[in-house]
């Protein structure tokens, strides 16, 4: 026990760096060895057996006290979602072992492998890309710009080869050839390739005055309400009352355009849905919400809307029913009109905001409900959006026009959603800037009237900011309970505003409501990010993958062929 206990004491300093390394306490410059007690113990000398058991008893400890926000929405989530992640440590653990076996340079190594693990994040369940090495060095603004060559992956790739170097080099000094030429070869190289990195990000930011232009005025609007006030229903007019209250304290200021978070205003705003709830219940909540945002918009600004979508379908008996439903964005224009373009979530969280197989293993569904495995006590499960909504912010009376896009949520946090609103099937850029509208509601707590925010809401904000690099697209952000932000192209998140009443520092907008407006700035440039995508997170994944896919077909083929064999069949057969 006292051995295993020592062996332990690497893993377990990986896993307190990892930890702290991110928002909010963001000690970032502990990314840059926190896998080398990790790689040091990976020997060759290890026992698997104690490799694979012991890293992935931390590594769940790890994932457990990480995700401690996602307890409120679902205990039985969070424990399943963690046992799987927690397999992702020995895998790497054991692939590290073979590698330092068989002699490959660790600096190398360590980069591909620790990528492809965070690329297999979530691989069954949608992808999580979360607490990512890259995500700890949001506020290094230099570094960060080489996202917009090679995504998050790159920036995580370059952090992990100094790991592997540092650990290479302590082996190196326990074995004496600290200073033979192979490894300050291999330590000139990873030297190099950071100086590169940062001649690279100051050169990006460099070209701002030359590509970068003065954009329009936005107001991001935030309410504070944590999920379980919002998931009663019973307080919708209160939350749109408390919107429209901060929105019109925005327009005094005259913005272009004002966003309100994601399913703030309780109501399905699809025309069709409308017209049959005008011929039914002419007084309906929705279509009361919808006039009052015609009349806001009107002449005003245009005001973007994070509501419920739907779509109607008709029984036998002509009977309308509400046969689709999505979480989705509506755009109102400053002639009072609804624009014709809706944006429904494509990118749905699973259990969170669908139920997989929930029709065709309808006894599982009444299983999940029992266990508490999922936040409600009905079918809350939405339908997927198909298309890829681009905004038009036409004013007759201002010659510049614009578009935009909206990420709702999580979507903001996957790479491929934001890169397919960038560009247009010619590869020209199509849009101005990013929307993300969000209710981080459900990862806050309601303790004595106050709202207790979770490290989710400043790590989402982080995570963003990488979408914004990526495709030199600066984003605002609309949160429910927070952080509503503006992020530039070259992915600061920034302080300050022209007029508001959230805080000024920016991740310190948490658990609160108000709103804040400020010019936006448009970046023309075109990146290969938005071009080519994740090109080096799916060669880091399919090195990882190769060894395991290979003596699995191996061995199949040889058992075809035995069987073949014994079938008296000729080959080929």
């Amino acid at each position: 026990m006292k051995n295993i206990l020592l062996f332990a004491l690497p893993l377990i300093a990986t896993a307190v760096m990892l930890t702290v390394i991110q928002p909010p306490i963001s000690w970032a410059s502990l990314a840059w060895v926190a896998f080398v007690p990790f790689i040091i113990a990976c020997s060759p000398d290890t026992k698997p057996r104690r490799l694979i058991l012991v890293s992935y008893v931390i590594s769940l400890f790890y994932w457990l006290g990480n995700l401690y926000w996602l307890v409120p929405v679902t205990i039985a989530g969070w424990i399943v979602f963690c046992l799987y992640t927690a397999l992702l440590w020995p895998i790497l653990a054991m692939f590290l072992r073979y590698c330092r076996a068989k002699k490959v340079p660790l600096f190398l190594a360590s980069a591909v492998l620790i990528v492809a693990i965070e690329r297999m994040q979530g691989f069954f369940l949608g992808r999580f890309f979360w607490r990512f090495l890259a995500h700890s060095q949001y506020q290094n603004i230099t570094i960060i710009q080489i996202a917009d060559i090679f995504g998050t992956a790159g920036l995580s790739f370059l952090i992990a080869m100094v790991n592997g170097m540092l650990a290479e080099l302590i082996i190196a000094a326990r074995q004496k050839s600290l200073f033979k030429i192979v490894p300050l070869l291999k330590t000139a190289l990873v030297c190099l390739a950071v100086a590169g990195a940062i001649i690279y990000g100051r050169w990006r930011i460099s070209q701002e005055q030359q590509y970068v232009e003065p954009g329009p005025y936005i107001a991001s609007l935030q309410s504070n309400v944590p999920q379980s006030v919002k998931r009663s229903f019973e307080s919708g007019q209160e939350l749109f009352d408390g919107l429209m209250e901060n929105s019109k304290a925005a327009v005094k200021n005259q913005p272009d355009l004002i966003i309100w978070p994601e399913t703030m205003v309780q109501a399905t705003l699809n025309p069709d849905v409308l017209r049959i709830l005008q011929l039914s219940n002419p007084s309906d909540q929705s279509i009361m919400i919808d006039r009052a945002l015609s009349e806001h918009a009107k002449d005003k600004a245009f005001v973007l809307v994070g509501a419920y979508g739907g779509q109607i379908a008709f029984q036998d008996n002509s009977n309308a029913y509400l046969a689709k439903r999505y979480n989705s964005a509506f755009l109102y224009k400053k002639d009072g009109q609804k624009a014709p373009q809706v944006y429904s979530k494509i990118h749905l969280v699973p259990f969170g905001e669908v139920l997989p197989l929930r029709r065709s293993m309808s006894w599982f569904y009444e299983l999940l409900m029992k266990i508490k495995f999922i936040p409600y006590k009905f079918d809350y499960s939405l339908d997927a959006g198909t298309e890829y909504t681009i905004f038009e912010m036409t004013d007759p009376n201002k010659i510049q026009n614009y578009k935009f896009s909206v990420m709702i949520c999580y979507e903001g946090t996957v790479p491929a959603i934001a890169r397919r609103f960038a560009l247009d099937k010619q590869g020209t850029k199509q849009i101005d800037w990013l929307v993300n509208i969000s209710n981080d509601g459900w990862f806050v707590r309601f303790k004595d009237g106050k709202v207790i925010p979770s490290a989710e809401l400043p790590q989402h904000a982080a995570t963003c900011a990488f979408r914004a690099v990526e495709n030199r697209l600066p984003i605002v952000r609309s949160v429910n309970t927070g952080i509503s932000c503006f992020i530039d192209s070259a992915g600061r998140i920034r302080d300050g505003f022209l007029a508001g009443t959230l805080p000024p520092e920016a991740m310190s907008r948490t658990g609160m409501s108000g709103w804040i407006l400020d010019r936006i700035s448009i970046d023309r440039r075109i990146t290969i990010f938005s071009k080519y995508g994740q090109w080096l997170g799916f060669c880091c994944e399919f090195c990882l993958l190769l060894p395991i896919i290979i003596p699995l077909s191996v061995r199949f083929l040889r058992t075809i062929k035995y069987r073949t064999r014994s079938l008296g069949l000729p080959n080929g057969t």
